[in-house]
């Protein structure tokens, strides 16, 4: 009789011990960066997603930063980073420590670059630095970041981009939109708008100076076109750039810090003569689909099939139910894909057919001022 009370114990004590943990590998919280207004303190947003139905459940809130428009989360530790953008003053960038259990941001320090309007930030994938983008005057930085997950005020490297281009009201000068590191860590690539460039850089993290220009330092995009974003494949060997001005997607072969152009595909309709306004760009965790946003008068996703070689193939094109789809995010199972309507004021929920890669429009959403970023952030188990 013991040893079957034992028996039963143990096997009750296992399934609630499985549906606990099924359960919370099943949610994740999400981080919502925004544009605030003068008058408040709301800054960025922390809610918890349930991938099992796309719902969201608000958790908490930190104010004290002006425009967070963009985040980056360590990729070890529970360190969150935000830019303060502030037009093309100065910029800030703003380190937070993210207590998992309790769902809330505590802010640890933040830091003055030299850079005008930081507008893109980013994490080393060994949590050493980050980088950023300002879009104001055209430069890069990288900032090192403490034991602690501070941010050092240190010997921040500050980097200036150069050139012009065709169009005489976006690419007068240079404007840095976006730095990542390289899926191998090695490299940092920078997509600038206002020179049609994407610049390459050597990152050796021990390095006072991390960034060094490669040779070429740089690789040239159709002129007009106004690059903004880039994106790896998960296997590493392809990158993807959206241009915001052209409304289109720039494919390359990546390999060892260099880019070989082999696709350039359109994100418009035939025929389509109005305002062009491209933002960002993902892929789906499975390597399969590709997405990316317009804003203005399509707001709407543009969704391709990738090949095994990496070149894109356009599907369907989904309305994002909204206005300004600055930016989007798609949950780390796959299942759903979240977009921030900035000026709608709201992040809406699509379900992702997993084999086709098309989008359902879910009943779930909120209202939230201003939405500029989506992060995922993974719960303690």
């Amino acid at each position: 009789m013991r040893y079957l009370k034992a028996v039963l114990l143990f096997i009750y004590v296992s399934f609630f011990w499985s549906a606990t943990n099924c359960q919370s590998r099943s949610k994740y919280y999400l981080l919502i960066g925004s544009y605030t207004k003068p008058a408040d303190d709301k800054g960025i947003a922390v809610y918890e997603f349930d991938a099992k139905d796309g719902s969201l459940n608000y958790k908490s809130t930190v104010g004290g930063i002006e425009n967070p428009s963009y985040l980056t989360i360590s990729n070890k530790r529970n360190n969150v980073y935000a830019v303060s953008e502030k037009g093309r003053a100065p910029g800030v960038v703003v380190s937070y420590m993210f207590d998992r259990i309790k769902a809330t941001l505590k802010k640890l320090n933040e830091v003055a670059e030299e850079g005008r309007g930081p507008c893109y930030i980013s994490t080393g994938r060994d949590d050493k630095h980050v980088f950023v983008a300002n879009y104001g005057d055209g430069s890069i930085a990288a900032i090192g970041i403490n034991k602690n997950g501070s941010l050092d005020s240190t010997g921040i490297q500050s980097i200036q981009h150069t050139g012009s281009s065709l169009d005489k009201d976006n690419q007068a000068g240079p404007h840095a939109h976006s730095i990542l590191t390289s899926p191998d860590n090695r490299f940092a690539l920078s997509a600038d708008l206002g020179s049609d460039r994407i610049y390459l850089y050597h990152y050796n993290a021990d390095k006072q100076k991390p960034l060094i220009a490669a040779d070429p330092g740089f690789v040239s995009v159709t002129p007009g076109s106004g690059p903004r974003h880039i994106c790896f494949h998960p296997n590493g060997h392809y990158a993807y750039v959206v241009n915001e001005l052209a409304g289109s997607i720039h494919v390359f072969d990546y390999k060892a810090g260099s880019l070989k152009e082999k696709q350039l595909i359109t994100m418009l309709p035939d025929g389509y003569q109005g305002i062009i306004e491209a933002a960002d760009i993902h892929i789906s965790p499975d390597g399969k689909f590709l997405y990316a946003s317009n804003r203005e008068e399509r707001n709407e996703l543009a969704i391709y099939a990738i090949a095994k070689d990496g070149r894109l193939k356009f599907i369907d094109r989904q309305s994002t139910m909204g206005t300004a789809p600055r930016n989007f995010a798609i949950d780390p199972t796959g299942k759903f894909l979240l977009v921030a309507n900035m000026r709608t004021n709201e992040v809406i929920v699509f379900r992702r057919n997993l084999t086709t890669g098309l989008l359902k429009l879910t009943e779930k959403k909120i209202q939230i001022d201003a939405p500029a970023c989506l992060k995922f952030f993974k719960q303690a188990h």
